[in-house]
């Protein structure tokens, strides 16, 4: 690892807990934890030294709108603003990923694909790897697939929203479907939107594939809401009822037969409903609907407590159970494969010149041989060293070509999922060192590894723990009227505090943010939710009387 790199990703570690400190305290100790795992994996060869656990998460709360095109997801989020910020219209009119956050300016602003690709404090972080991995030079085109829109609704702080294209049969589908899962993956809350128009299998095939039967086996699927959007249509029918039974139907044949399934529509561009009776009752169950899914939203500052923290615990415990054991059983089944290609090849040759040797009479003539030996012992030692160092080659040549066959067995191996590519380029690691070639353990699994995972661990389990003993009270004794107060009074203060201190974070990011985006990046503000959102808890909050110009970061440490 170069000074400079290391200094790059220290850096950016920096930055995002000197963010979480004034954001989010309670996960300055995740961080550090995250940095701990990341020894281990360097050690097991899973990171590059470039790379960072603590880096792929999101960090902020999340929700992603996905659904079919023309489903009314751009209009609902303009809804959920209070500002026409994104485009709209009967036609496909966004063919790009949009994050959208919080910003104090009131003018909104369209930030670079750059912005996200190169910030770990955003969603998608270097997401442009991804999409070269897809698409071999489309990492250059990266604004066609991503922007960073800003906005100062009140409805953002706090949290960020993306807003993604539909599914569409062109050149940029594969890596369209890649963001996609990875967005999936980092969200806390996934809006999947269906149109009420359409609401046949056929009209939403890629939607009902992609956001309906590939999530039903997912740990995390009560994130996923699915709407039915623009209903206010089937009002012209003559069953309105049967819309939204079709619908259900065509959920239903991709195995979705529970879930939250709610009916929504724009009451702006709604098309006008006559009969009194039908009006009022489609206006309650808009309400009725919208209102959960908003309470959802307001939901997502604990949620993303939950997922980072457990995020950690399942990381740690993919490498100790599954990413090991998968380590020593590909170690195995190398060495097997070697043998087995040492004991035919080099042993053919081997067999062959024994033969070669018998037929010229050469086994005949051992004396003679050994006469010549002695009278030219350097040209026989010679012989004998060239012959070594050939045999040595072959074996070399031999344990590279086990090694392929077993990395690739490594790479299509479904119980690994996306840890697959990492175990692979571990297990080239070991194939490659100079690791005893009969040791058992993988290359970096060692005794002090285990203990640190072991720290690790520990630490989310009572990560957890703590989470559960601040938002969770079945005794109802923990929390006192006098307790109430001083936490009240404390978090006036780190008000204070905090917004005395936002300023001095604004100039350190912008003396730090890559100079192609540093001067719009300001703007862009996913942390300002502590203004108005702080925990009345003291270790929620930030000491007051703090400097605002000249701060530090509490390395695990709660303030």
């Amino acid at each position: 690892m170069t000074s400079s790199t290391k200094a790059s990703l220290d850096e950016q570690i920096k930055r995002l807990m000197a963010h979480l400190e004034l954001e989010h305290p309670q996960l300055l100790g995740i961080v550090q934890t995250f940095r701990e795992l990341d020894t281990v994996a360097y050690r097991l060869g899973l990171l590059e030294p470039t790379e960072s656990y603590a880096t792929q998460v999101s960090w902020w709360p999340l929700v992603a709108v996905l659904g079919t095109f023309s489903s009314g997801k751009s209009t609902f989020i303009n809804n959920v603003l209070g500002r026409r910020l994104q485009t709209t219209g009967n036609q496909a009119v966004d063919d790009k990923f949009t994050v959208i956050c919080y910003s104090r300016d009131s003018t909104p602003r369209v930030l670079p694909g750059l912005a996200l690709d190169s910030d770990p404090r955003f969603p998608l972080y270097r997401i442009s790897n991804e999409i070269e991995a897809e698409l071999n030079g489309e990492s250059q085109r990266l604004d066609t697939y991503l922007q960073l829109k800003t906005s100062d609704s009140e409805q953002l702080r706090g949290q960020i929203i993306i807003d993604s294209p539909g599914f569409d049969a062109d050149e940029q589908r594969t890596a369209t479907l890649r963001i996609t899962n990875q967005i999936i993956d980092i969200s806390d809350l996934v809006l999947v939107f269906f149109d009420a128009r359409h609401p046949e299998p056929g009209a939403m095939r890629d939607t009902l594939e992609h956001l309906v039967a590939g999530t039903l086996k997912r740990a995390d699927f009560n994130k996923f809401l699915y709407i039915l959007n623009q209903v206010d249509n089937a009002a012209r029918e003559d069953n309105p009822e049967e819309v939204f039974a079709a619908w259900q139907r065509a959920l239903a044949q991709k195995g979705l037969t529970a879930g939250r399934f709610y009916q929504i529509y724009d009451p702006a561009s709604a098309a006008p409903i006559e009969n009194e009776h039908l009006r009022r009752r489609f206006e309650t169950k808009r309400e009725h609907d919208m209102n959960e899914i908003l309470g959802r939203m307001r939901q997502l500052d604990v949620v993303r407590s939950y997922r980072v923290t457990g995020q950690l615990e399942r990381t740690a415990e993919a490498i100790r159970e599954l990413i090991v054991p998968r380590l020593i059983a590909a170690r195995r089944a190398w060495k097997r494969r070697v043998l087995w290609l040492d004991g035919l090849v080099i042993g053919g040759l081997i067999a062959l010149a024994v033969v070669l040797a018998a037929i010229n009479g050469r086994l005949d003539d051992v004396g003679a041989i050994d006469d010549w030996f002695r009278a030219n012992p350097l040209a026989g030692w010679l012989g004998v060293a060239a012959a070594v160092v050939v045999l040595w080659l072959v074996h070399r040549f031999l344990r590279n070509i086990a090694a392929r066959s077993v990395q690739r067995h490594i790479e299509s191996d479904a119980a690994l999922g996306a840890h697959a590519p990492r175990v692979a380029r571990a297990f080239k690691r070991n194939a490659r060192s100079w690791w005893p070639f009969l040791a058992k353990r993988p290359v970096g699994w060692t005794r002090s590894a285990r203990k640190r995972l072991d720290r690790v661990l520990s630490s989310a389990h009572a990560a957890i723990q703590e989470l559960n003993d601040r938002y969770a009270d079945p005794s109802g004794r923990s929390r006192q009227p006098e307790a109430s107060h001083a936490a009240a009074a404390t978090t006036a203060a780190a008000t204070t505090a905090a917004a005395a201190a936002a300023p001095a974070l604004s100039e350190i990011d912008a003396a730090q943010a890559p100079p192609a985006v540093a001067a719009e990046a300001l703007d862009a503000d996913p942390d300002s939710r502590l203004e108005t959102d702080l925990e009345a808890d003291v270790d929620a909050t930030v000491p007051p009387g703090r400097d605002e110009h000249h701060f530090t970061v509490s390395h695990g440490t709660r303030h």
